[in-house]
């Protein structure tokens, strides 16, 4: 059972009667299975309904929200999807541009990715239903516009997070990145259901309770690719981890760059943008990843 916090939801409550059929606040009623051989180009781990009604987008049809399965109300947490769990270094991601948007190892000419720098150390991920919009500069990265991905998460809990495993999070602050050239916003936070939750509510808990662990994580954004021949990464805002509030209000811009993308009022404004970024958004937003629902507000996180 996750502990009662006196925290106020962002998000309002979800109408069950309307609700889109492919919409899941939770790993209720979902399983993960896999599909090709492992270690190969051809593996992926997919979210399917234990219905077996139709596959689950991770990105798309699971709620930024976590919503409580028992209640069918919105919850004080986030859903974070785990791409790389803890103590692993195969380079997991969603497929973003790919039918379903199935996990898959990330590859480079036809070769695998792992971390050189070896085992990452917190569990890797994102959040569902974001989207960091390579048409937009936000004043804090530098000058760098999104990397068109998800809002990239770093779990510091204790359990081990398989690949493709929806949890409940609390958010506890964010590190802005700059990852050649583009802003790759890294956001902090901890299972719900871990042991440290409750002693951690903002970013300066992190640094009291777990002494070391900003530090680390910094650092192994800096060098992991210094194995691969790339300089250290770099970072904005001096290299701090801004609070709460501050990610909450990043994850916000974030969820709603992402209805722009998926209901194509993106693609409508990119008149303004040169062809790399235009062919960027169109191959997201012209992928036929799923058939989705219609997005209804109520759905929607309201920040």
């Amino acid at each position: 059972m996750l502990g009662e916090e006196a925290l106020v939801p962002i998000g309002q409550p979800l109408r069950t009667s309307s609700a889109g059929a492919l919409s899941h606040g939770s790993s209720n009623n979902l399983e993960i299975l896999s599909h090709g051989d492992e270690d190969t180009l051809e593996y992926r781990i997919k979210a399917s309904d234990k219905t077996g009604s139709k596959p689950i987008s991770l990105w798309h049809d699971v709620t930024l929200v976590h919503v409580d399965p028992a209640t069918d109300r919105p919850t004080p947490y986030l859903n974070f999807v785990c791409e790389i769990p803890k103590f692993s270094r195969k380079k997991y991601e969603i497929a973003t541009d790919e039918v379903g948007n199935f996990i898959k190892q990330d590859e480079k000419k036809g070769v695998l990715r792992e971390f050189k720098k070896g085992d990452i150390f917190f569990n890797y991920g994102c959040l569902p239903r974001t989207w960091e919009d390579p048409t937009f500069v936000h004043p804090d990265a530098e000058g760098c516009r999104g990397d068109n991905d998800p809002v990239d998460v770093c779990e510091i809990g204790s359990k081990i997070v398989k690949t493709g495993e929806i949890r409940p999070v609390k958010i506890l602050g964010i590190l802005c990145m700059i990852d050649e050239g583009e802003a790759d916003w890294k956001v902090v936070a901890i299972d719900a259901e871990d042991k440290w939750a409750p002693f951690l509510n903002d970013i300066d808990d992190v640094a009291k309770q777990l002494p070391g662990t900003l530090d680390a994580i910094r650092e192994w954004f800096r060098t992991y690719k210094i194995p691969d021949g790339k300089p250290p990464n770099v970072f904005g805002l001096d290299e701090k981890f801004m609070d709460k509030h501050y990610a909450l209000e990043i994850i916000k811009e974030c969820n709603h760059a992402w209805k722009d993308l998926i209901t194509g009022e993106k693609e409508r404004q990119l008149e303004q943008c040169n062809d790399e970024v235009k062919g960027l958004v169109r191959r997201l937003s012209k992928s036929n990843l799923v058939d989705l629902s219609a997005v209804e507000d109520d759905e929607q996180p309201s920040f």
